[in-house]
């Protein structure tokens, strides 16, 4: 049997492990689908080439494998930018494997079907590398480049463009390089200097961001053999648990929360982020709420004590930030070897704050409408197991559950961060759902950001997915109408014609349900999650019972 550029592909991806890939067959992608057929790897059917990529996020996010999604040239390389982008902000070892022109062709604007004069340069700059493969050996090649980044690296996302030529060509076999590095570990050196610096500290605070997504276990010793309190951005919401003593949740936001790492303590020791201006930002209607910000730069901290910075981006360590101390390692393994340098001459700390105090202070720190949020917030909380995963798109309700959404289990709170894109939600929590059959999921969307991608109700209804799809119906665009008012712009564009979302769910083939309590949104959530089929679950801002 002739051994194709496709049927390389395929066999190198089950040499990895992959069993699910997400995509849209096209007519350059024929020569994927023969042996992906015959494959043990479940091809699960998008709508549209932004879906496939979210479909791929949310399903690394769910299983911490690489998230694969398979498409065509072209436009299907463009579709998929958006999501690309997102995983690159969030850093999502995502692997988007695309067909591209046939090698004579490249370069030469014959206006081939699909073709861009140059493919692999369009998504360059949202991915930890894009490459072409040339010839049939590079297939494998680029692969085993890919798998071993997604381990030792930030994990970025990874293209791989193959021509349509090499994808249809008999190409040499090549054994799968199945044994890939593991992550870094940190310099013993790096690691002491960091420890005097600690020793020396009486109020040290921990910031732990996306990197620590996998480091649960180690950061949570960490902090319980500093006596230090833990703040997390959004991405890192959760890698301690949020019920815990020391935690004081993904409330970096918050202006209590951002004195006391700005002014308060003398040590902040930042791991496993990036402290970029989205970690920082606060809504329209959030800022009318507080007591301001404790100072005018939104887009970085003013940290006034010592700085001590972890990350396994050695680039990260440096940006933006003079630290005092560095360590370039995996987020895991400098906080377990921490706590270890720690625990030989412990430090002595000396808080004098009551955190639980403090904690109460946040939650108090809120609008009228965020309280609205809370509440329906609270009803999904109660309604599910705590290690469901949440997938939550960019509306007003999510913003405040970045806050104020209770996570006591790491990577159960998905929520697209830096490049901030909508219409995420849907699309990736199908990912995560069907990453993790048997395990509780469900979508958290708006009522702008679901008609992005709203055409994947149709692969949800499609896989049969127990998923709650909760929608929160503010009539348009919330966050963007409440910044027009605070800069006395009149509403343009925030109020579009939208459909009947009962009707529309309907019409896709899912069940519905628009309850009329609190506790009728527990029930519906709980009966979803049982249920053959996803459940679009309408809530909307001005119901009675949210008053």
């Amino acid at each position: 049997m002739k051994n194709t550029g496709g049927r390389e592909l395929v066999a190198q991806l089950e040499g990895y492990g992959i069993d699910t890939v997400f995509g849209m067959p096209g007519v350059h992608t024929l020569a994927f689908f023969d042996p992906l057929a015959k494959s043990t790897i479940r091809h699960i059917g998008a709508r549209h080439e932004q879906g496939a990529g979210f479909m791929a996020d949310g399903y690394a996010r769910a299983t911490g494998k690489p998230g694969v999604c398979l498409i065509i040239s072209g436009p299907g390389v463009t579709n998929a930018a958006t999501p690309i982008g997102q995983a690159y902000s969030d850093s999502i070892p995502v692997l988007a494997v695309t067909s591209a022109i046939a090698r004579d062709d490249m370069g030469l604007g014959r206006g081939m079907l699909h073709e861009i004069t140059n493919q692999q340069a369009v998504t360059a700059p949202i991915t930890g590398f894009s490459a072409t493969a040339l010839t049939g050996r590079q297939i494998s090649e680029h692969l085993a480049r890919a798998m071993t980044s997604f381990r030792t690296e930030r994990p970025r996302p990874v293209h791989i463009s193959i021509p349509l030529d090499i994808l249809d060509e008999d190409v040499a076999p090549r054994p799968v390089r199945t044994f890939l590095p593991r992550q870094p570990g940190p310099n013993p050196e790096d690691v002491k200097a960091a420890a005097d610096l600690l020793r020396a500290a009486k109020r040290p605070i921990v910031l732990a961001g996306g990197g620590c997504r996998n480091a649960g276990a180690a950061l949570t010793r960490l902090v319980e053999s500093l006596q230090a309190p833990i703040v997390t951005t959004v991405a890192g919401k959760g890698v301690v648990a949020e019920s815990h003593p020391l935690s004081l949740g993904s409330t970096l936001q918050r202006a209590r929360i951002r004195r006391l790492v700005e002014l308060e303590a003398d040590l902040v020791i930042a791991i496993g982020t990036e402290i970029s201006e989205p970690d920082l930002y606060v809504t329209a209607d959030s800022e009318a709420a507080s007591d301001g910000p404790a100072r005018t730069d939104t887009t970085r901290l003013a940290i006034s004590g010592r700085f001590v910075r972890i990350d396994i981006d050695p680039a990260a360590t440096v940006r933006d930030y003079t630290p005092d101390a560095a360590i370039v390692s995996d987020a895991g393994l400098a906080a377990a070897a921490l706590a270890d340098e720690m625990s030989r001459q412990p430090l002595s700390s000396t808080w004098d704050l009551d955190f639980e105090t403090i904690r109460q202070q946040v939650r108090q720190e809120i609008s009228p409408l965020e309280r609205q949020h809370v509440a329906v917030l609270d009803a999904i909380r109660n309604a599910l197991p705590p290690d469901a995963l949440v997938y939550a798109d960019m509306t007003q309700i999510a913003y405040t559950g970045c806050v104020y959404f209770p996570v006591d289990v790491p990577g159960t709170w998905h929520f697209p961060v830096g490049y901030g894109t909508l219409g995420y939600a849907l699309p990736a929590s199908i990912g995560g759902a069907a990453g993790s059959p048997g395990r509780a999921c469900l979508a958290l969307v708006g009522d702008g950001g679901l008609l992005f991608t709203v055409q994947e109700l149709a692969t949800a209804v499609e896989q049969k997915l127990p998923l709650p799809i909760v929608l929160w119906d503010n009539d348009g665009l919330g966050e963007i109408a409440d910044f027009m008012r605070a800069r006395n712009i009149p509403e343009v564009s925030v109020r579009p014609l939208n459909p009947d979302f009962v009707a529309l769910a309907d019409a896709f083939g899912c069940r519905t349900a628009t309850p009329r309590s609190l506790e009728e949104i527990e029930d519906a959530i709980r009966g979803a999650l049982s249920a053959d089929r996803p459940t679009v679950i309408l809530v909307r801002q001005d119901a009675e019972y949210l008053r």
